[in-house]
């Protein structure tokens, strides 16, 4: 964080979807102000789409903020005139906030790298000359609000918790008890054993003492036993849960985020859970151990306990002091392997594109750099527990030295026994090693908060709005289904434009409607607010006369096949990916799907036929037997209605022909987006999508021309 003084500071928002770089600069300025909120809160009110933010959607979300905005256009050497924080224009394509000027150079908060520091000539490089000041309004307030949650609201329903932490606490406890009790065989050996020459009563401290070590042992065993039970359960429980959520969230959560984020996101619940599950008890553990310990100490040297406690007292607050420099250090270590995770990811499955292009060492390259902005950001955490490991070592040196000395004195004065001293120093050792513990574990729940919020980015997320299942899903519709369109309207955020608007639009049972339109005409777009993936800005969709919120995304997708230009196959044989993994696959009709998508001869003409295995982008096989594979793929479910968007762009003339008049036969309501006379041929209508709006292909779409809707 920057500090301007009177306790305000500019924090450091990292970015977790692909294009909220500017929500994110917007989110540091205001938070400076004291309209302090997270940027889950943020989105929820101003969607980004995933063409990102311009500098005026940024203005119209800070006038919703209460801040007044003054765009202004400068050179580099009047940046000491500007007001900080203020957001900058960055590389033509970002927003960064800049938080300091000096002779030397300026630091900026960057939401996708954090704090970075430049000279004049290296920011010169990157700023592009437009910067963007806020300052409240009359009518601003300071605000604290944001995104609550709990780490048990994120898990879900998770089984055996609470049993099995008590099982594993009570073990813990009694472990502890077995601790506390042993440095009493130090004293009473020294001071009466040894003392007195007493043969018998040393080998019988030796034995009792003995004895307890192996309970401690069989304790310790059980306790770590049921420990990695319980971890593995919860693990378990609490992944399957996550995912579950996961892939019931809309299509917009995915497409504005890169895969690294959202692997990362998904990963924190294994290293939460790890903290949890041993941290819990182990603070619970140590806290109790630090209570028995004080006492006995109490007992022994008020004095000597007072210089132990404030040793620790002195640990404490050199911990707090280093925390949120440790928070931001691994804050920005987590977006960075992201990055690195992404690049990694996108660099191995378009390993074609790459070959062919030749940036193999342009990608080796790029990924070295985002790795080496991720190994920064280790070595920066690893300085941090440098600090405080050494600061601990001094610290908790020193406390011994002053305690062993004054406790000699004590044992000079007859105020202590040789015992005596033995055992408050195991029990001082035990009592700062312990509330040291308690101090580091405090500080590691403190930085849980960093990673549930990754998690909560998953969890807290509103699901695709099923609905209420009106129809019953076991008995399948016998007739497809007529599809009406009223008065849609869809934009990528509130700041932008829309794609298309108001379109009424009413497709009946068994006609085959063709859409054509330029790319980037709103054509698959219109598709997919048709088959619900996306929600309609305006308007609605009606199925049978009923919104379709009624009907049930479920039970509507049930009777719909689709190949969408982003569909993709699966890891795993061509059987199997028609099938889409059926656990009960009906053989007949993955032969019959295949056959009707014209593939079947190709099918069995490979060496291990449907069985031949395939890898997520369709490797060793051709587009046109990819397009005719997800075809198969769509037929399988035996659809009632079948959307196809570009389904089959890479077929020759004979192979698409066939496809067509199988398909056509079948007697389903199709809805084709298609640029290709061939596939637009065998449509009952063909509408052209121009501008936003939907008309006849025999319309021209003039100022005066009335938006075409069909009856």
């Amino acid at each position: 964080m920057e500090s301007f003084g009177l306790g305000r500071r500019v924090p450091v928002f990292m970015q977790t979807e692909a294009t909220e770089c500017g929500l994110c600069s917007l989110a540091m300025v205001a938070h400076y102000h004291g309209y302090r909120t997270d940027l889950a809160s943020l989105r929820l009110r101003f969607s980004i789409s995933r063409k990102g933010a311009t500098l005026e959607s940024l203005i119209r979300i800070a006038g919703a903020l209460k801040l007044e905005s003054r765009p202004l256009r400068l050179e580099p050497v009047h940046l000491p005139q500007l007001r900080l924080p203020c957001i900058l224009h960055w590389n033509m394509d970002h927003f960064v906030v800049l938080t300091k000027v000096t002779r030397r150079g300026v630091v900026i908060h960057d939401p996708a790298l954090g704090v970075r520091a430049f000279s004049m000539a290296e920011f010169g490089k990157y700023f592009t000359g437009v910067a963007l000041e806020l300052t409240p309004a009359t009518d601003f307030e300071p605000t604290v609000q944001g995104r609550r949650f709990t780490l048990r609201g994120l898990m879900g329903n998770v089984t055996g918790l609470t049993q099995g932490l008590g099982q594993v606490l009570a073990l813990a406890c009694a472990l502890e008890l077995v601790a506390i009790s042993l440095p009493f065989f130090l004293q009473w050996v020294v001071d009466h054993a040894v003392l007195s020459a007493d043969r018998d009563l040393l080998n019988t401290l030796a034995l009792g003492f003995g004895l307890l070590i192996l309970i401690q042992g069989a304790i310790g065993a059980v306790r770590a036993l049921l420990l990695t039970s319980l971890s593995t359960r919860l693990n378990f429980q609490w992944l399957g849960n996550v995912f579950g959520h996961l892939v019931k969230l809309p299509l917009d959560y995915f497409e504005k985020r890169h895969i690294g984020n959202i692997m990362s996101s998904f990963s924190a619940v294994t290293l939460v859970q790890k903290t949890l599950t041993g941290g819990f008890v182990q603070v619970v553990v140590d806290g109790i151990m630090v209570i028995g310990t004080a006492v006995m100490m109490l007992l022994y040297s008020p004095s000597l306990f007072a210089v132990a406690m404030g040793a620790v007292i002195l640990y404490a607050l050199m911990r707090w002091a280093l925390f949120h420099r440790l928070r931001a250090a691994t804050a920005e270590q987590i977006v960075h392997a992201a990055k690195q995770a992404t690049h990694f990811y996108e660099t191995a499955s378009g390993i074609q594109s790459v070959r062919l292009f030749g940036k193999g060492e342009q990608r080796r390259a790029g990924w070295l750099h985002i790795l080496a902005d991720q190994f920064n950001a280790d070595l920066r955490i690893q300085h941090i527990n440098i600090s405080y490991e050494t600061a601990q070592t001094v610290l908790f040196g020193i406390e011994r030295i002053i305690v062993i000395w004054l406790a000699a004195f004590a044992v000079l004065d007859g105020q202590f026994t040789v015992g005596m001293l033995f055992a408050f120093l195991a029990y001082k050792e035990q009592f700062s090693k312990r509330l040291a513990g308690v101090i580091d574990k405090y500080v590691e729940f403190k930085m849980l908060h960093l990673h549930g919020e990754r998690i909560a980015d998953i969890v807290l997320c509103r699901p695709e709005a099923e609905g209420p299942h009106e129809r019953d899903e076991t008995v399948r519709p016998t007739a497809p289904p007529r599809i009406e369109v009223r008065g849609a309207s869809y934009r990528y955020s509130p700041t932008e434009p829309c794609v298309f608007e108001d379109i009424n639009l009413v497709i009946e049972p068994g006609e085959c409607v063709a859409i054509t339109g330029v790319s980037g005409s709103g054509k698959t777009s219109l598709l997919k607010v048709i088959l619900g993936l996306l929600s309609p800005h305006d308007g609605e969709i009606r199925i049978d006369n009923k919104p379709l919120h009624r009907v049930g995304l479920t039970a509507y997708r049930s009777i719909i096949g689709t190949v969408m230009q982003e569909d993709r196959m699966f890891s795993g044989s061509i059987a199997e990916n028609i099938c889409f993994f059926d656990p009960s696959p009906d053989w007949d009709r993955i032969r019959e799907s295949a056959r009707m998508a014209a593939i079947d001869t190709e099918i069995d003409a490979m060496p291990m036929g449907y069985n031949t295995l395939t890898g997520d982008s369709g490797i060793g096989i051709s587009g046109g037997q990819r397009q005719r594979i997800l075809l198969a793929r769509a037929l399988y479910r035996r659809p009632l209605i079948l959307v196809l968007d570009e389904a089959t762009s890479e077929l020759d003339v004979g192979n698409e022909q066939t496809v067509n008049a199988a398909i056509k036969r079948m007697g389903l309501t199709r809805i084709i987006a298609a640029h290709r006379p061939e596939t637009i041929a065998m449509a009952d209508r063909v509408l052209a999508m121009r501008k936003g709006r939907l008309y006849s292909v025999n319309e021209a779409p003039t100022a005066e021309s009335p938006q075409f809707s069909a009856r």
